[in-house]
């Protein structure tokens, strides 16, 4: 046996996962084909954010005569965004190798194929191991529509741009396309947000949706629900997109944006393997992490789910340890969301929707920015916090928060569920003043239970 523990992927999660094993003093190996940190590092996370720093400041000082604040030539240089979030990504990848090797981690360069339970081909050479860890991540997922191909930029390319498409649908409802369309639009390009269910974001609460939605429309965001995508044809410099559904729809756009993503699992040899795929075409885990095959685990984005980079960390930290020999579950509720729109939503655990279907007898209450003071100082009224309980024993089943700081905000909910306070205890914290944490706590004073 070649290694006590093989990662396959470097992102967020392979990096967590190999650290710990290592420092548990197993023998490490972590395998990656492309960049190091993954998705997050090179093509999500910390790019776009580079990129919504960008756009809030750009927005603070189109809304700066509230203040007095008046600038006379207003541009934006995207060369300068996209040259600083370049030299960020490169620089927590070489901090992300050099960590690695510093604490003992053989690090393997090329693309990794499951040959057999416990072996790995590399480029050819087999590695062995008794235990293995997938950390393959996702890759893009385009809508299987003629004609989209050609029309088509995606979140890497936008990241890139030096100059915006004049127009661009996106089609999808996601955190991506919904964080992505109030980028765009902000930034002066003509956005229409299209989608085949009902509502944007329909794994969130049903007022989260609507509040956000209600703020893409007021920053000029077309929204189209309940339209699939049919046909798209070359028109001059646009291109004609053809929908169907309750009615028939035409759209004119420069590009079509494609966001969503689906995990990583083509040309890896899983399926040969005996490694079962999940519903959403990720690999199948248990509360352990474990797949189908015993004593290989999976984290992360390939294993579908909400795909987000701190839900890969942690859960490499869970499949670490119990590679390692321990028994740990990872708490799938306590997988806190963000979404980088203007403004911020954060949110974590049961819709008041989903409480009610799971038999919960359910308690909600509401604090609005618009009476917090820091929001009233800022002008930055827009948004809530919304808490939703168990009205029986008042135990904090979700929290939704849409403003400010909410991306900040939400992990002081995370802490609250996890250490299992109840709605009364949370109301009896106190809070700096002015602050935007105060809204949650004066959320929880207001439940009547």
């Amino acid at each position: 046996m070649d290694y006590d523990v093989i990662i396959v992927g470097c992102g967020s999660g392979g990096y967590e996962a190999a650290l710990l094993c290592s420092q548990l003093e197993g023998k490490t190996a972590i395998v990656e084909a492309e960049e190091f940190g993954g998705t997050c590092v090179n093509k999500g996370c910390i790019p776009s954010k580079v990129w919504h720093k960008a756009t809030k400041i750009w927005t603070d000082i189109n809304e700066g005569e509230a203040f007095g604040i008046s600038v006379s030539e207003k541009k934006i240089d995207l060369k300068t965004v996209i040259d600083r979030k370049k030299g960020i990504s490169s620089d927590i990848r070489k901090g992300m190798e050099a960590t690695l090797e510093g604490s003992g981690v053989d690090i393997i360069k090329g693309k990794a194929i499951f040959k057999k339970p416990l072996e790995v081909d590399v480029d050819g050479i087999v590695y062995t191991a008794g235990k293995i860890i997938f950390a393959t991540g996702s890759t893009l997922s385009f809508p299987d529509v003629a004609g989209v191909k050609e029309a088509a930029i995606t979140t890497d390319d936008v990241l890139e741009m030096e100059k915006l498409p004049d127009s661009v649908l996106i089609y999808g409802a996601g955190y991506i396309e919904v964080e992505e369309a109030g980028l765009l639009s902000a930034l002066g390009t003509r956005v229409t947000l299209a989608f085949q269910g009902a509502r944007i974001l329909e794994k969130e609460d049903h007022e989260t949706s609507q509040r956000i939605s209600q703020v893409l429309k007021e920053q000029g965001v077309n929204i189209v629900a309940r339209a699939t995508l049919a046909s798209v044809e070359k028109k001059d410099d646009d291109f004609i997109f053809s929908f169907s559904g309750a009615k028939d729809i035409i759209i004119e756009a420069t590009r079509i944006l494609v966001c969503s993503r689906k995990p990583r699992v083509e040309a890896m040899g899983l399926c040969d393997a005996g490694i079962d795929l999940n519903d959403e075409g990720g690999i199948k885990v248990n509360d352990h992490l474990e797949t189908s095959v015993k004593n290989v685990y999976a984290i992360g984005d390939v294993t579908g789910g909400w795909m987000l980079s701190h839900a890969a960390s942690a859960m490499g930290l869970v499949a670490a340890k119990n590679a390692m020999g321990e028994h740990h579950k990872f708490p799938f509720n306590l997988v806190p969301r963000g979404i980088w729109t203007i403004p911020e939503l954060g949110a974590v655990g049961l819709s008041e929707e989903e409480a009610e279907k799971e038999g919960y007898e359910v308690e909600v209450a509401s604090f609005p920015y618009s009476m917090n003071g820091l929001a009233m100082c800022r002008n930055e009224q827009e948004g809530a916090v919304k808490i939703v309980a168990d009205a029986t024993h008042g135990e904090i089943l979700g929290v939704h928060i849409i403003g400010s700081q909410a991306t900040e905000l939400i992990g002081e909910a995370v802490l609250a569920m996890q250490l299992e306070a109840t709605v009364q205890e949370f109301a009896k914290s106190m809070r700096v003043h002015p602050t935007f944490s105060e809204a949650v706590v004066l959320a929880s004073r207001g439940m009547d239970i």
